[in-house]
């Protein structure tokens, strides 16, 4: 292998390939659209806002309007991100008389959210 240095990366000048790695990887791919589906949770949370108002709900199951305080935002805005966030199944809502309560989806939203606070902190 050799360096690249227009952008640092180690490219190889081998013309071999290694069939059985190749078939293995290939084989442990997910199909398409499950790959088109993650990729949308990503870009979900690629929005620093809704990554705040995720962080307020680990804390504790809230109404728009004490997210809003909490963020210091309107509640149009917080509803919007909410929306969006629903529809990507991060979050749940219950209506308790004329409140409602949102809350996380399920344990996997704080493991996803976990797992990448891990990932950071490593490289600092």
């Amino acid at each position: 292998m050799e360096n690249n240095n227009s952008n640092n990366i180690e490219v190889c000048n081998c013309t071999i390939i290694h069939e059985d790695i190749v078939s293995k990887v290939r084989g442990s791919i997910p199909e398409e659209e499950t790959l088109y589906d993650l990729a949308d949770l990503f870009k979900v949370l690629g929005d620093s806002t809704r990554i705040k108002i995720l962080c307020t709900l680990f804390e504790a199951e809230m109404c728009v309007c004490d997210i809003a305080a909490v963020l210091g935002m309107t509640q149009s805005a917080i509803s919007h991100q909410l929306r969006v966030l629903k529809q990507a199944r991060l979050v749940k809502y219950k209506r308790s008389g004329k409140v409602v309560y949102y809350s996380l989806d399920d344990e996997h939203v704080k493991h996803i959210f976990d797992q990448g606070l891990i990932h950071i902190s490593e490289r600092n």
